[in-house]
Protein backbone atom coordinates (compact mmCIF):
# COMPACT_ATOMS: atom_id res chain seq x y z
CA UNK A 1 0.00 0.00 0.00
CA UNK A 2 1.20 3.11 -0.96
CA UNK A 3 1.31 5.56 1.78
CA UNK A 4 -0.77 8.76 2.22
CA UNK A 5 1.11 11.61 0.89
CA UNK A 6 1.21 14.26 -2.41
CA UNK A 7 3.34 13.37 -5.26
CA UNK A 8 2.75 16.16 -8.15
CA UNK A 9 2.62 19.47 -7.13
CA UNK A 10 1.48 20.08 -11.29
CA UNK A 11 -2.41 19.01 -10.07
CA UNK A 12 -4.71 22.01 -8.57
CA UNK A 13 -7.71 21.85 -7.10
CA UNK A 14 -9.98 24.26 -4.77
CA UNK A 15 -10.53 22.12 -1.62
CA UNK A 16 -8.24 19.46 -2.99
CA UNK A 17 -11.42 18.19 -4.54
CA UNK A 18 -10.71 15.25 -7.03
CA UNK A 19 -7.23 14.93 -6.08
CA UNK A 20 -6.09 11.54 -4.89
CA UNK A 21 -4.03 11.86 -1.95
CA UNK A 22 -3.28 8.10 -0.98
CA UNK A 23 -4.51 4.82 -1.33
CA UNK A 24 -6.64 3.48 1.87
CA UNK A 25 -8.05 -0.55 2.28
CA UNK A 26 -10.87 0.70 5.01
CA UNK A 27 -13.43 2.32 2.62
CA UNK A 28 -14.54 2.70 -0.60
CA UNK A 29 -17.31 5.51 -2.07
CA UNK A 30 -19.01 4.82 -4.92
CA UNK A 31 -19.33 8.16 -6.79
CA UNK A 32 -22.70 7.52 -8.50
CA UNK A 33 -23.85 6.76 -5.43
CA UNK A 34 -24.72 3.53 -5.33
CA UNK A 35 -22.76 2.19 -2.54
CA UNK A 36 -20.17 2.43 0.24
CA UNK A 37 -18.25 0.02 1.38
CA UNK A 38 -16.51 -0.52 4.68
CA UNK A 39 -13.39 -3.34 3.79
CA UNK A 40 -15.67 -4.01 0.99
CA UNK A 41 -18.87 -5.13 3.06
CA UNK A 42 -22.14 -2.97 1.69
CA UNK A 43 -23.28 -0.48 3.63
CA UNK A 44 -26.71 -1.68 3.35
CA UNK A 45 -26.27 -5.09 4.19
CA UNK A 46 -24.01 -4.12 7.09
CA UNK A 47 -27.08 -1.11 8.06
CA UNK A 48 -29.69 -4.35 7.58
CA UNK A 49 -27.51 -6.77 9.43
CA UNK A 50 -25.05 -6.08 11.64
CA UNK A 51 -24.72 -3.96 14.99
CA UNK A 52 -22.42 -0.90 15.14
CA UNK A 53 -19.70 -3.14 17.88
CA UNK A 54 -19.62 -5.74 14.76
CA UNK A 55 -18.44 -2.61 12.57
CA UNK A 56 -15.92 -1.19 14.64
CA UNK A 57 -14.38 -4.64 15.06
CA UNK A 58 -14.20 -4.42 11.22
CA UNK A 59 -12.57 -1.29 10.60
CA UNK A 60 -10.34 -1.87 13.50
CA UNK A 61 -9.44 -5.44 12.96
CA UNK A 62 -9.65 -5.87 9.17
CA UNK A 63 -12.40 -8.81 9.10
CA UNK A 64 -15.91 -9.36 10.98
CA UNK A 65 -15.79 -10.76 14.28
CA UNK A 66 -17.01 -14.37 15.31
CA UNK A 67 -20.14 -14.92 17.78
CA UNK A 68 -17.17 -15.07 20.51
CA UNK A 69 -14.85 -12.45 19.47
CA UNK A 70 -17.59 -10.30 19.18
CA UNK A 71 -19.06 -11.30 22.93
CA UNK A 72 -15.71 -10.25 24.18
CA UNK A 73 -15.03 -7.11 22.46
CA UNK A 74 -18.59 -5.38 23.98
CA UNK A 75 -17.32 -7.09 27.36
CA UNK A 76 -13.94 -5.28 26.80
CA UNK A 77 -16.15 -1.32 25.73
CA UNK A 78 -18.48 -2.15 28.42
CA UNK A 79 -15.42 -2.15 30.66
CA UNK A 80 -13.64 0.78 29.56
CA UNK A 81 -16.54 3.09 29.74
CA UNK A 82 -16.02 4.60 33.32
CA UNK A 83 -14.12 8.04 33.39
CA UNK A 84 -10.94 9.00 35.64
CA UNK A 85 -12.43 11.30 38.90
CA UNK A 86 -9.70 13.69 37.24
CA UNK A 87 -11.83 13.37 34.18
CA UNK A 88 -15.10 14.40 35.56
CA UNK A 89 -13.62 17.09 37.62
CA UNK A 90 -12.65 18.87 34.39
CA UNK A 91 -16.01 18.22 32.88
CA UNK A 92 -17.41 19.52 36.18
CA UNK A 93 -15.57 22.65 35.57
CA UNK A 94 -16.60 23.46 31.48
CA UNK A 95 -19.47 25.45 31.44
CA UNK A 96 -23.02 24.08 30.85
CA UNK A 97 -23.67 26.53 27.79
CA UNK A 98 -20.34 25.40 26.01
CA UNK A 99 -20.79 23.77 22.46
CA UNK A 100 -20.97 20.05 23.10
CA UNK A 101 -18.11 19.57 20.64
CA UNK A 102 -15.32 21.25 22.52
CA UNK A 103 -16.63 18.67 25.66
CA UNK A 104 -15.52 16.41 23.80
CA UNK A 105 -12.35 17.49 22.00
CA UNK A 106 -11.45 18.89 25.35
CA UNK A 107 -12.30 15.70 26.97
CA UNK A 108 -10.38 13.56 24.48
CA UNK A 109 -7.17 15.94 25.33
CA UNK A 110 -7.53 15.63 29.38
CA UNK A 111 -8.06 11.73 28.79
CA UNK A 112 -4.79 11.67 26.65
CA UNK A 113 -2.71 13.29 29.71
CA UNK A 114 -4.17 11.11 32.11
CA UNK A 115 -3.98 7.52 30.40
CA UNK A 116 -1.09 8.52 28.02
CA UNK A 117 -0.16 6.27 24.85
CA UNK A 118 3.36 5.48 25.49
CA UNK A 119 4.23 2.84 23.01
CA UNK A 120 2.41 3.55 19.88
CA UNK A 121 2.87 0.06 18.65
CA UNK A 122 1.46 -1.74 21.32
CA UNK A 123 -0.99 0.98 22.95
CA UNK A 124 -2.57 1.65 19.69
CA UNK A 125 -5.34 -0.60 19.84
CA UNK A 126 -6.31 0.26 23.40
CA UNK A 127 -6.43 3.94 23.22
CA UNK A 128 -9.02 3.33 19.79
CA UNK A 129 -11.44 0.85 21.89
CA UNK A 130 -11.10 3.41 25.11
CA UNK A 131 -12.32 6.28 22.91
CA UNK A 132 -15.19 4.09 21.29
CA UNK A 133 -16.12 3.30 24.58
CA UNK A 134 -16.14 6.41 26.75
CA UNK A 135 -16.82 8.86 23.85
CA UNK A 136 -20.57 8.46 25.03
CA UNK A 137 -19.39 8.76 28.53
CA UNK A 138 -17.68 12.24 28.38
CA UNK A 139 -20.28 14.03 26.78
CA UNK A 140 -23.30 12.94 29.15
CA UNK A 141 -21.96 13.15 31.72
CA UNK A 142 -21.20 16.71 31.25
CA UNK A 143 -24.56 17.13 29.94
CA UNK A 144 -26.05 15.15 32.70
CA UNK A 145 -24.11 17.06 35.67
CA UNK A 146 -25.06 20.57 33.93
CA UNK A 147 -28.76 19.61 33.20
CA UNK A 148 -29.69 18.08 36.21
CA UNK A 149 -26.51 18.20 38.74
CA UNK A 150 -25.89 14.67 38.72
CA UNK A 151 -22.83 12.80 38.86
CA UNK A 152 -24.18 10.07 36.89
CA UNK A 153 -22.42 6.57 36.80
CA UNK A 154 -21.22 6.23 33.21
CA UNK A 155 -19.98 2.43 33.33
CA UNK A 156 -23.70 0.84 32.79
CA UNK A 157 -24.09 -2.62 31.86
CA UNK A 158 -25.97 -2.38 28.28
CA UNK A 159 -23.92 -4.35 25.91
CA UNK A 160 -24.58 -2.00 22.80
CA UNK A 161 -22.86 1.72 22.04
CA UNK A 162 -26.87 2.54 21.24
CA UNK A 163 -28.45 1.27 24.09
CA UNK A 164 -25.93 2.67 26.59
CA UNK A 165 -26.11 6.32 24.88
CA UNK A 166 -29.84 6.50 25.08
CA UNK A 167 -29.93 5.43 28.80
CA UNK A 168 -27.33 7.52 30.15
CA UNK A 169 -29.14 10.72 27.92
CA UNK A 170 -32.74 10.13 29.44
CA UNK A 171 -31.72 8.20 32.79
CA UNK A 172 -33.46 5.40 31.52
CA UNK A 173 -33.27 1.45 32.02
CA UNK A 174 -36.03 0.68 29.48
CA UNK A 175 -35.47 2.15 25.72
CA UNK A 176 -37.47 0.83 22.74
CA UNK A 177 -35.84 -1.83 20.87
CA UNK A 178 -36.68 0.21 18.12
CA UNK A 179 -35.12 2.97 19.05
CA UNK A 180 -32.02 1.55 19.74
CA UNK A 181 -31.94 0.00 16.42
CA UNK A 182 -32.03 3.06 14.48
CA UNK A 183 -29.34 4.75 16.44
CA UNK A 184 -27.80 1.50 15.77
CA UNK A 185 -27.69 2.02 12.21
CA UNK A 186 -26.77 5.84 12.21
CA UNK A 187 -23.71 4.72 14.22
CA UNK A 188 -23.14 2.42 11.46
CA UNK A 189 -23.84 4.69 8.76
CA UNK A 190 -21.57 7.24 10.27
CA UNK A 191 -18.47 5.19 11.12
CA UNK A 192 -16.30 6.04 8.33
CA UNK A 193 -16.40 7.65 4.94
CA UNK A 194 -12.87 7.63 3.52
CA UNK A 195 -10.61 10.95 2.48
CA UNK A 196 -13.11 13.21 4.46
CA UNK A 197 -12.17 16.65 5.92
CA UNK A 198 -11.69 14.86 9.62
CA UNK A 199 -10.42 11.79 8.78
CA UNK A 200 -7.32 13.53 6.58
CA UNK A 201 -7.13 15.97 9.42
CA UNK A 202 -6.14 12.43 11.68
CA UNK A 203 -3.90 11.23 9.09
CA UNK A 204 -2.06 14.06 8.77
CA UNK A 205 -1.18 14.59 12.15
CA UNK A 206 -0.11 11.06 12.95
CA UNK A 207 1.66 11.49 9.90
CA UNK A 208 4.08 13.44 12.20
CA UNK A 209 3.88 10.63 14.58
CA UNK A 210 2.13 12.50 16.76
CA UNK A 211 -0.02 10.53 19.64
CA UNK A 212 -3.53 8.92 18.62
CA UNK A 213 -5.33 11.45 21.08
CA UNK A 214 -3.66 14.30 19.49
CA UNK A 215 -4.97 12.70 15.85
CA UNK A 216 -8.48 12.01 17.14
CA UNK A 217 -8.48 15.43 19.24
CA UNK A 218 -7.90 17.53 15.52
CA UNK A 219 -10.25 15.30 13.60
CA UNK A 220 -13.01 16.27 16.60
CA UNK A 221 -12.03 20.07 15.49
CA UNK A 222 -12.38 19.58 11.85
CA UNK A 223 -15.78 17.88 12.22
CA UNK A 224 -16.75 20.86 14.28
CA UNK A 225 -17.08 23.20 11.25
CA UNK A 226 -20.35 23.68 9.99
CA UNK A 227 -19.34 22.44 6.72
CA UNK A 228 -18.45 19.27 7.83
CA UNK A 229 -20.33 17.75 10.99
CA UNK A 230 -22.55 20.27 11.70
CA UNK A 231 -25.16 19.87 8.58
CA UNK A 232 -27.05 17.95 10.46
CA UNK A 233 -27.97 20.14 12.93
CA UNK A 234 -28.36 23.38 10.75
CA UNK A 235 -30.68 20.62 8.70
CA UNK A 236 -32.80 20.31 11.65
CA UNK A 237 -33.19 23.86 12.42
CA UNK A 238 -34.11 24.40 8.81
CA UNK A 239 -36.88 21.58 9.08
CA UNK A 240 -38.63 22.61 12.50
CA UNK A 241 -38.90 25.99 10.64
CA UNK A 242 -41.99 24.93 8.96
CA UNK A 243 -45.21 23.93 9.87
CA UNK A 244 -46.88 21.96 6.90
CA UNK A 245 -45.24 20.85 3.60
CA UNK A 246 -46.79 23.75 1.55
CA UNK A 247 -44.72 26.26 3.82
CA UNK A 248 -41.93 24.57 3.33
CA UNK A 249 -41.84 24.32 -0.08
CA UNK A 250 -42.40 28.12 -0.15
CA UNK A 251 -39.99 28.68 2.04
CA UNK A 252 -37.72 26.68 0.68
CA UNK A 253 -38.15 28.14 -2.98
CA UNK A 254 -37.53 31.41 -1.38
CA UNK A 255 -33.98 30.51 0.34
CA UNK A 256 -33.09 29.25 -2.99
CA UNK A 257 -33.66 32.96 -4.72
CA UNK A 258 -32.00 34.32 -2.56
CA UNK A 259 -29.16 32.07 -3.05
CA UNK A 260 -29.02 30.98 0.35
CA UNK A 261 -27.46 27.45 1.02
CA UNK A 262 -30.21 24.46 2.09
CA UNK A 263 -28.18 22.54 4.50
CA UNK A 264 -28.74 18.77 3.98
CA UNK A 265 -28.38 18.52 0.25
CA UNK A 266 -25.85 17.79 -2.09
CA UNK A 267 -22.22 16.36 -1.40
CA UNK A 268 -19.07 16.93 -2.88
CA UNK A 269 -18.43 12.94 -3.76
CA UNK A 270 -21.55 11.68 -4.52
CA UNK A 271 -23.80 12.24 -7.92
CA UNK A 272 -26.64 10.84 -8.03
CA UNK A 273 -27.34 11.00 -4.24
CA UNK A 274 -26.33 9.45 -0.38
CA UNK A 275 -26.54 5.87 -0.55
CA UNK A 276 -26.44 6.61 3.42
CA UNK A 277 -29.45 8.64 2.78
CA UNK A 278 -31.79 6.13 1.66
CA UNK A 279 -31.12 3.88 4.68
CA UNK A 280 -32.09 6.64 7.10
CA UNK A 281 -34.87 8.22 5.45
CA UNK A 282 -36.20 4.50 6.09
CA UNK A 283 -35.83 4.88 9.56
CA UNK A 284 -36.74 7.59 10.00
CA UNK A 285 -40.36 7.00 8.75
CA UNK A 286 -40.15 4.21 11.02
CA UNK A 287 -39.81 6.46 14.18
CA UNK A 288 -42.20 8.83 12.54
CA UNK A 289 -44.88 6.21 12.83
CA UNK A 290 -43.90 5.54 16.11
CA UNK A 291 -44.18 9.05 17.45
CA UNK A 292 -47.00 9.56 15.41
CA UNK A 293 -45.86 11.99 13.70
CA UNK A 294 -47.83 13.67 10.96
CA UNK A 295 -45.98 16.84 10.18
CA UNK A 296 -41.97 16.67 9.86
CA UNK A 297 -41.18 13.85 7.83
CA UNK A 298 -44.57 15.02 5.25
CA UNK A 299 -42.41 18.27 5.88
CA UNK A 300 -38.94 16.62 4.91
CA UNK A 301 -39.89 14.95 1.97
CA UNK A 302 -41.54 17.95 -0.01
CA UNK A 303 -38.34 19.56 1.37
CA UNK A 304 -36.32 16.40 -1.05
CA UNK A 305 -39.02 16.93 -3.50
CA UNK A 306 -38.15 20.83 -4.11
CA UNK A 307 -34.72 20.28 -3.74
CA UNK A 308 -34.38 18.01 -7.06
CA UNK A 309 -36.72 19.55 -8.71
CA UNK A 310 -35.07 23.33 -8.71
CA UNK A 311 -31.08 22.43 -8.11
CA UNK A 312 -31.15 18.73 -8.88
CA UNK A 313 -29.67 17.69 -5.47
CA UNK A 314 -29.98 14.97 -3.03
CA UNK A 315 -30.58 14.66 0.36
CA UNK A 316 -27.28 13.67 1.88
CA UNK A 317 -26.79 11.35 5.61
CA UNK A 318 -27.50 14.71 7.25
CA UNK A 319 -30.97 15.40 6.67
CA UNK A 320 -32.34 12.27 7.93
CA UNK A 321 -30.13 11.69 10.25
CA UNK A 322 -31.41 14.89 11.69
CA UNK A 323 -34.77 13.98 11.90
CA UNK A 324 -33.67 10.38 13.08
CA UNK A 325 -32.23 11.85 15.75
CA UNK A 326 -34.71 14.50 17.01
CA UNK A 327 -36.96 11.26 17.02
CA UNK A 328 -34.86 10.11 19.31
CA UNK A 329 -35.47 12.79 21.60
CA UNK A 330 -31.99 14.09 21.18
CA UNK A 331 -30.97 17.39 21.89
CA UNK A 332 -29.85 19.48 18.24
CA UNK A 333 -26.48 20.20 20.04
CA UNK A 334 -25.61 16.56 20.22
CA UNK A 335 -25.72 16.13 16.57
CA UNK A 336 -22.39 16.72 16.03
CA UNK A 337 -21.07 14.96 18.60
CA UNK A 338 -22.94 11.42 17.72
CA UNK A 339 -21.05 11.80 14.31
CA UNK A 340 -17.75 12.19 16.64
CA UNK A 341 -19.48 8.79 18.58
CA UNK A 342 -19.39 6.90 15.60
CA UNK A 343 -16.02 8.40 13.30
CA UNK A 344 -14.18 7.56 16.01
CA UNK A 345 -14.32 4.07 14.53
CA UNK A 346 -13.02 5.05 11.33
CA UNK A 347 -10.46 7.35 12.60
CA UNK A 348 -8.79 5.10 14.71
CA UNK A 349 -8.55 2.62 11.46
CA UNK A 350 -7.14 5.37 9.70
CA UNK A 351 -4.49 6.60 12.21
CA UNK A 352 -3.66 2.30 12.13
CA UNK A 353 -3.33 2.46 8.82
CA UNK A 354 -1.10 6.12 8.10
CA UNK A 355 1.01 4.40 10.80
CA UNK A 356 1.38 1.72 9.08
CA UNK A 357 2.89 2.98 5.95
CA UNK A 358 3.64 6.63 7.04
CA UNK A 359 5.10 9.54 5.04
CA UNK A 360 4.82 12.82 6.18
CA UNK A 361 1.54 14.20 4.43
CA UNK A 362 3.26 17.43 2.93
CA UNK A 363 1.35 19.15 0.30
CA UNK A 364 2.87 22.12 -1.55
CA UNK A 365 1.17 25.63 -2.46
CA UNK A 366 0.78 27.71 -5.23
CA UNK A 367 2.28 31.18 -4.20
CA UNK A 368 0.31 34.03 -5.61
CA UNK A 369 1.64 36.82 -3.02
CA UNK A 370 3.48 39.70 -4.49
CA UNK A 371 7.11 39.20 -6.74
CA UNK A 372 10.29 39.63 -4.98
CA UNK A 373 10.64 43.31 -3.87
CA UNK A 374 13.74 44.71 -1.64
CA UNK A 375 13.74 45.30 2.13
CA UNK A 376 13.00 49.29 2.38
CA UNK A 377 14.37 50.74 5.74
CA UNK A 378 12.02 52.62 8.12
CA UNK A 379 13.09 56.14 7.59
CA UNK A 380 12.73 56.16 4.13
CA UNK A 381 9.04 54.42 4.26
CA UNK A 382 6.38 57.36 3.11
Amino acid sequence: MTAVGFMAPSSKASGLAGVVAGETAISAVDREGLDLTYRGYSIRDLASQATFEEVVYLLLYEKLPTEEELRFFCQDLVRQRGLPPEVCQILERLPGSANPMDILRTGCSALGAFEPERDPERDQWKVAKRLVACFPSILLYWHRFHRDGQRIETATGEPRTAAHFLSLLRGEREISPLEVRALDVSLILYAEHEFNASTFTCRTIASTLSDFYSAVTGGIGALRGPLHGGANEAAMELILRFKTPDEAEEGICQMLQRKELVMGFGHRVYKKGDPRSRVLKEWAQKLAELRADQRLFPICERIEKVMFREKQLYPNVDFYGALTYYFLGIPIPMFTPLFVIARVAGWSAHIMEQRAHNRLIRPMGEYVGPSPRPYVPMHARS
